[in-house]
Formats: C-alpha cells, structure tokens, sequence
C-alpha cells in the first residue's frame, strides 16, 4: 500500500524549476542552501518521502542529490540520511542601503519592567504541571470571554486578601496586559457617546495614545506637590488614576482626594478607572487599600502580572461594576483571547500560596536595590533628591533646573538607558515642568546593578 506523504517523516518546501526535472530540483536545493533557507546540519528527506511529496521518480530525486553532494553542498552517511554540508552561507545580494543598527545600551533603567533574571521558572514550572494535571479537557477550547473561572476565582480571593477589592468572579475580565483592558473600556465609552477622559499630568504616553484611538480626548488634570487634584474633574465620562502609587512621581493619592474621585464618579454617574500597576510593592508605610474598596459601582480595579511577575506573560485583569461588565465582555469578543495555559498556571500559583512568596522575595530584593540607589546618591550625588521611593521599583531624581537633556545626553554616552521625567507629561498638563530622572531600579539582573548604579552617579551633575 502506498503511504500518504504525511507518514513519510521530515517536510521540506522545494519548487523544481527550469527544463529537466532533476536539473530543476538539484537547482533548487542548491539555491536553498547558498541562500541560507536549509541551515547547515538540517537532514533533508529521504530519497523516497521527497518522491512521494514531490510527485516524481525516487532515482530522479536520488540522482539530484548524489550531484550535490558530489558538488559539497550536502552529505550523506549510512545512518544518519542526506543532510546540508556545514559550510558559510552567502546570503542573496541587497541592493537596499544599509540600515544603522541601534547599539544595546549597557544598562537599562526603564521604569516599568521588573528583574526577569529573578522569575521563578521552578515554581512557576511546578504549578504549571499541577494545574495542567488538573485541568478539564473543556479548558482547552476557545473559552469563556472573560477568562478561565479558575483564575477569575483565585483573583477574587487574592484581591480581596491583598489590596481590599470587592470583587465577584463572575465581574472579572482576564486581559491581555493592561493596555487591552484599557483599549476595551476606551471603546465602551466612546459607544456610551463619552468624549473626554480624564488623566494625570504625569503619566504614561502609551496609555493615552490607547484612549486617543477609541476616539476619547484625553484632559490632563492639574498636580502639586500633594499630587493629582481631582477636584478640578467636571464634564469628563472617567478620570484614569494611579491612586496607590502615581506614576511616575511616587506619590499616593491623599484620603481626601481619593474621596473627591469617588464623590465626582457617584455624583456624575462617571467612572475612575484604577490602575494598580504595583500594588503589591510597599516598603516604608503601610500597604494603601485599592480605591476600588470605596465604590466598587463606579471604579473599574486594573491589575497585571506584568509587574510582580513578566510582562512577557501578558496577563492583566479588570474588577468591572455590574453595570458595565456586560458591555466590555461583549467588546472583548465571544472568546477568550488570552492563553489558557497560563491562566491555570497563575491561578494554581496564586492559591498554592506560591505567588504571595514570591512578591515577599521580590519586595525584599527591590528595597535592597533601593536603599544601596539612596546611599550611593547620597555619597557621590548630595545635591540631588529622590522622591517616589516609599514603593514600588522606580525613583524619581530632581535636577537642578535646565539640566535634564544634557544629562539625558551624557547617560546616552555612558550606555545607560534612563528617561527624562519629560517623557511622562502630558502635552496639555497643567502642571510647571520639572527637571528630573526617573530610574527604574527593577529591571538590571542582580550582576548587573552595580555597574548600573555606578553609570547612573557619573551623569548626575
């Protein structure tokens, strides 16, 4: 019995060409070769499988491939079939002008990304087991929009635990990242007729270029040394807010402008939308209870993995009023959308207890980066101060007035990827410019944090 071309072994893409069907295919394997497309080592398929695929005579195929091995493009040994000679590719010729390639700056002090040398693969690589173990074979269909019910639960109980949210399972939506919750909710409002937005002076660019693509103006709100004045909120559908910890300044949001939010949103029927980048990230206060406590009717809570976890996992969540959950749910689509496998893997890992050691280590490992900034600031940078230090892994470093570019420039010098706090202001902020760096201190590797620390002490003036 003949055997379909899908049992015969190793697949490989090769269009004959030219007159001659064995010239046309020795060709063609010749040019996969130079070119690259067939990397040295790669085992070709044997004589008889690239017939059957191919449609024409094995001795043919045979034939084409004893001229190039004949030729030194490939080899054959007894045992181990027909495969590419190990040999320098020439790429094919590109008329196209070089491009400048963008050197790798030695050290990154982006805020916003945690140490992704410190992820826990053992543990997170245990629970992934667990939960797939576990798993109903129905999990692994398109899904509910909202999520798997096993994280939605887990979330609820954590959330609760941690940050003081009111939050049912059936209210809770698993996003890709925060910016697809926030390009969801972005659309609910513009499809309630909203216009405009409200957000902070200091904040940052990508989420606001997310809100100007659903068709929302975004108003910044005024900010002083108390931080954001949401009393100046009027006509606006939202405010978007990071009350625990403002980001970038560091600053949380007093009780009594936390209250004024809450009072606008009931009075006005509008939303705050919350977003607790770094919640779980408190070093020299007490942990700030989630606004979202206060009215959980009209606050949306944004949380994410990015931070405490990777961002590479792409998993945020949203705690939605009842009022407007079905509306995101129908806007996020009739399936879900983000990788099932991951879910149940952080949901095992939230109620195995895993998660909660985990932030423990991390919150010890960023206050320790923390204090060795201050200490090295202190003795090598007097003149400069830092604020936005009691949490999370970023600190915000004044300059004396007129200074930031150039220090932005010297950083350049040294390989040191920092942003000017310019980078984060609104274009219509109603707030007076402010010279000043903020340094991420979570994302270099532990080997790399001193050398980091010492590049950042050589540009500061």
């Amino acid at each position: 019995m003949v055997k379909s071309w899908a049992t015969l072994g190793v697949d490989l893409h090769v269009e004959p060409t030219g007159t001659g069907v064995r010239r046309g295919l020795t060709d063609a394997l010749r040019d996969a070769v130079r070119t690259g497309r067939l990397a040295p080592g790669t085992r070709l398929p044997s004589s008889r499988a690239l017939a059957t695929d191919l449609g024409i005579a094995r001795n043919t195929v045979a034939d084409a491939y004893a001229d190039l091995v004949a030729e030194g493009w490939l080899t054959a040994r007894q045992g181990s079939g027909t495969r590419v000679a190990e040999r320098a590719v020439v790429p094919p010729a590109d008329t196209t002008p070089p491009r400048r390639l963008h050197t790798r700056p030695a050290y990154d002090l982006i805020p916003g990304t945690p140490d992704l040398a410190s992820f826990p693969r053992t543990e997170w690589l245990k629970a992934a087991r667990r939960a797939f173990t576990a798993a109903p074979y129905q999990a692994l269909g398109y899904g509910d929009p909202r999520g798997r019910v096993e994280l939605r639960t887990a979330l609820a109980a954590y959330l609760s635990r941690v940050r003081g949210v009111r939050a049912d399972p059936e209210h809770i939506l698993i996003s890709a990242g925060i910016s697809s919750g926030l390009r969801l909710i972005g659309a609910v409002l513009r499809a309630r007729g909203a216009q405009d937005i409200a957000v902070e002076s200091y904040g940052l660019p990508a989420h606001w270029q997310i809100l100007d693509e659903t068709g929302l103006r975004t108003r910044p709100l005024p900010f002083d040394e108390l931080g954001t004045a949401p009393a100046r909120l009027t006509d606006e559908s939202a405010v978007l807010l990071t009350p625990a910890h403002q980001f970038p300044m560091g600053l949380p949001l007093r009780h009594d402008r936390r209250s004024a939010a809450v009072d606008w949103a009931r009075r006005t029927g509008g939303l705050v939308l919350e977003d607790d980048y770094d919640g779980e990230f408190r070093y020299d206060r007490q942990p700030i209870g989630a606004l979202q406590g206060l009215d959980p009717d009209h606050v949306v809570y944004l949380g994410t993995a990015s931070k405490s976890l990777a961002p590479g996992l792409r998993l945020a969540w949203m705690v939605l009023p009842p009022s407007l959950a079905e509306e995101v749910v129908k806007a996020k689509g009739g399936i879900d959308t983000c990788g099932v496998l991951d879910q149940l893997t952080l949901a095992e890992f939230l109620t195995s207890g895993a998660y909660d050691r985990h932030v423990r280590s991390a919150r010890l490992r960023y206050r320790r980066r923390r204090d060795t900034l201050v200490d090295a600031l202190a003795q090598h940078a007097p003149d400069v101060h830092v604020t936005g230090i009691a949490a999370g892994f970023h600190a915000v470093l004044s300059l004396p007035p007129g200074t930031e570019q150039s220090v932005i420039q010297a950083a350049a010098w040294q390989g040191l990827a920092v942003h000017a706090l310019s980078f984060y202001r609104h274009e219509h902020a109603l707030a007076d410019p402010l010279d000043a760096l903020v340094v991420g201190y979570g994302t270099p590797p532990d080997h790399a944090w001193a050398g980091a620390l010492e590049a950042l002490c050589r540009v500061l003036p």
